[in-house]
């Protein structure tokens, strides 16, 4: 993997030693990489990831693993609320309504298999800003291909073979345990696993697959430290 160290003043210490537990995956929503770096590096900006990864598969690390990068912002995932002092962050240079190339697929797919096993991370530990900030983010976006790394076994995929009852109830309880918090819960669901449903109303597959999910891929249990 071709890999550039370009340090990032972007940063500070994981809050109460926290060690990473998630990785969270974005879109930069810029033309380029290079404007997306330079943004990144930028004092004046105060963002950060530890990882970009340019159109044809460069990848620039920009924050050590162990420090806390400032990409996530507000939001939660299961238990933990300081999603920052929980995670990777990395950036997938695009735009935000393109296609991710092969080549930038595969260096993601590199970068994360070394990740999981420097950090000893479960394949659930790999979501998207959307799904800890729903409402607020919608990266990486209904073009990122996540059935991909769920074939490679870098991420969960639902195997549900038929629908359930269309049971808000149901829904809500399990995409809990999954990991999203409640509110507009359907909504980052649908944007990760089901685009082609967006805003139609919740229905037996929708119930299905997250049960399937929290089954065999419940959110890591971690108190937040800043709660």
């Amino acid at each position: 993997m071709d890999l550039t160290w370009h340090p990032s003043p972007n940063h500070g210490p994981r809050r109460e030693g926290v060690r990473p537990s998630l990785v969270v995956l974005h879109y930069t929503a810029m033309a380029t990489a290079g404007a997306a770096l330079d943004r990144l590096c930028a004092p004046e900006h105060e963002v950060s990831a530890h990882y970009l990864i340019g159109e044809h598969g460069q990848v620039w690390q920009l924050v050590d693993e162990a420090m806390r990068a400032w990409h996530a912002g507000a939001g939660a995932w299961g238990g933990i609320g300081d999603v920052n002092s929980a995670s990777i962050g990395i950036e997938l240079a695009n735009p935000g309504d393109a296609p991710f190339a092969a080549a930038q697929m595969a260096a993601l797919e590199g970068l994360l298999t070394g990740i999981r096993a420097r950090w000893d991370l479960a394949p659930q530990a790999i979501i998207g800003h959307s799904d800890m900030a729903p409402g607020r983010k919608a990266d990486p976006g209904e073009k990122f291909d996540w059935r991909r790394l769920a074939r490679s076994g870098l991420t969960v995929w639902p195997l549900a073979t038929g629908p359930e009852a269309a049971d808000p109830v149901r829904f809500q309880a399990a995409a809990r345990r999954f990991g999203y918090a409640p509110d507009l819960a359907l909504q980052a669901f649908r944007l990760r696993f089901r685009p082609w449903a967006r805003g139609k109303p919740l229905d037996g597959w929708d119930v299905a697959w997250a049960e399937d999910l929290a089954r065999r891929y419940p959110a890591l249990d971690q108190a937040d430290p800043t709660a």
